[in-house]
């Protein structure tokens, strides 16, 4: 709808279309954005509670881990989603900091509704938010403290963090193993180290308690070997990756073979056994002692691979065909005849073994492998759940420092910092925007509030206590969740990647600036669909 000078109404929208415009379509929309930040603001941090997401179909989710949570709520709202969109923005990009990401978000929404009901204008929120999220990083790089590849003590102090609470029991075991696996696959290129987080693959297992978890140095195939004939240990194994079928083609036409003897039908059938022998003699001579198969093996190649002593593996994901050749140095071969002894990678010892219920293969020892596995224990399914979940976020923990080289401490020392050095900045900046930078300084400060709320403490009294310990030049002083004590966090080995923690600040804040920047919301009605008449198909007319 709309008004001409004449003060007529000018219809532009369909029929049943909802427009809702001004202060009440920001009112909604920072009402919708803070309930999704309140729906995950107590999973935070060690002492966090958890969620119980239960689906459509009754599979029931248990996490603290603010990234699952939004996605397992399945929100509809525009403005929710763009809070989840947040959330997997921080998952992807440095794998850990999604609760904090959507705190903040949340808590800028807040503190600008305050702001719109004393009249600031919105533009000038959005403005303050800006500059105050640019001085934020600055005084983040100047106060992180910078850590080399070769820190192994360092790294794993940043995962235990990342994993204390999610899995908290068995944090310190499960952080070893994250470390190792990351250097492991990390590559240096040009002075710049990247990790690909795709080359760590966690495969869960439930029949064991979460210390039994442990790191293959090659890949762990939810496969078994074939054959029983097959031998199911091999050392030094030289390993062939075939993604095409051992099997005879299928013609792609419908075809009909005319077998009017017994001897035809047994010189067709010699014919096949022939063409499969002869793949089988390819992978032989090529010098292959394992084959992992993408598509399937035929049962009469299986023999001849079992006659060979060669161990084969049929129906292996893409997925791990890719981590195979990246762990043994195999080339993906699509046409057996192609095959040669240069495409074949190697493995100190391929096995087959039980674990829990199921049969599994070891391809370990690789001689320098780029593909490796962490196996995951566990005595039930959601505990493995989550200590994946955990393990995944440690990944990116560590990958994020390994790669940027700088790291900040945790306990909400770094926030009390930086809200410490923004309320001084913001002396230096004129007008109303220093009511924002003001604003977003409280909103840092939600961090060690949250801490000290879900560590059982007061969260005014701590936060008082921890600006004046600050005041006074500690900026590594935080809260201790365990002992409900204000402590020097370095020396707590309470450690976040500076890339974690930015992140967050920066996503929080432009998604808060751009549901700022809506005034006007317009839903269009979908129109129903006629209704089907008695006897049959709707009239031509509709």
């Amino acid at each position: 709808m709309a008004a001409d000078a004449n003060n007529q109404q000018v219809v532009f929208l369909p029929e049943g279309s909802k427009r809702t415009r001004g202060r009440d379509a920001q009112r909604i929309n920072i009402l919708i954005g803070k309930a999704v930040a309140q729906a995950v603001k107590s999973t935070l941090g060690p002492k966090g509670m958890d969620k119980m997401i239960v689906d459509e179909l009754g599979d029931v989710t248990v996490s603290n881990d603010g990234a699952t949570i939004l996605k397992e709520m399945s929100i509809e709202h525009p403005i929710g989603k763009m809070m989840v969109d947040v959330a997997k923005t921080q998952e992807s990009e440095v794998g850990d900091g999604t609760t904090t990401s959507v705190i903040i978000a949340g808590g800028l929404l807040g503190k600008a509704e305050n702001m719109l009901d004393e009249e600031i204008h919105p533009s000038i929120i959005i403005k303050g938010y800006r500059l105050a999220s640019r001085k934020a990083v600055e005084i983040a790089k100047s106060i992180s403290e910078k850590i080399s590849f070769n820190d192994k003590d360092i790294l794993k102090k940043i995962a235990i963090t990342s994993m204390t609470g999610k899995s908290s029991e068995a944090a310190t075991d499960l952080s070893s193993l994250v470390v190792e696996a990351v250097k492991i696959v990390a590559e240096h290129n040009d002075g710049k180290i990247k990790v690909d987080k795709d080359s760590i693959k966690v495969e869960k297992k439930a029949g064991s308690s979460l210390e039994e978890s442990k790191l293959i140095k090659g890949l762990l195939i939810d496969k078994e070997i074939v054959h029983g004939g097959m031998p199911k240990e091999i050392k030094n194994a030289k390993i062939a990756l075939i993604d095409s079928a051992l099997e005879i083609k299928e013609t792609e036409t419908d075809a009909k073979i005319q077998i009017t003897s017994p001897e035809q039908l047994q010189a067709f059938l010699d014919q096949e056994e022939a063409m499969l022998k002869k793949m089988v003699d390819k992978v032989k001579s090529a010098g292959a002692t394992v084959v992992f198969c993408q598509k399937g093996i035929d049962d009469l190649a299986q023999h001849f691979m079992a006659k060979a002593g060669i161990a084969g593996v049929r129906r292996v994901k893409k997925s791990d065909m890719d981590k195979l050749s990246k762990a043994t140095g195999a080339k993906i071969v699509t046409k057996i005849d192609a095959l040669t002894a240069e495409d074949l990678g190697g493995a100190g010892k391929v096995r087959e073994e039980k674990v829990g219920e199921d049969e599994m293969v070891y391809v370990e020892d690789c001689p320098n492998p780029k593909a490796v596995t962490i196996l995951v224990r566990g005595s039930s399914e959601h505990l493995m759940a989550e200590a994946e979940r955990a393990i995944d976020d440690a990944i990116g923990s560590v990958s994020s420092a390994i790669r940027d080289g700088q790291v900040v401490t945790g306990g909400g020392a770094f926030e009390v910092e930086i809200a410490m050095q923004l309320r001084e900045f913001a002396k230096t900046v004129g007008g109303k925007e220093q009511l924002a930078i003001h604003a977003f300084a409280d909103v840092l400060e939600i961090v060690p509030k949250t801490l000290a709320e879900t560590a059982g403490m007061n969260p005014l009294d701590t936060l008082v206590n921890l600006r004046a310990k600050h005041s006074e030049g500690g900026k590594n002083i935080g809260l201790n969740v365990f002992s409900a004590e204000l402590e020097d966090m370095r020396k707590q080995n309470v450690i976040e990647p500076l890339s974690v923690k930015t992140r967050a600040i920066i996503s929080g804040s432009e998604v808060a600036e751009m549901i700022l920047r809506i005034d006007d919301i317009v839903a269009g009605q979908s129109r129903p669909m006629p209704s089907m008449p008695p006897g049959g198909m709707p009239p031509m007319d509709m």
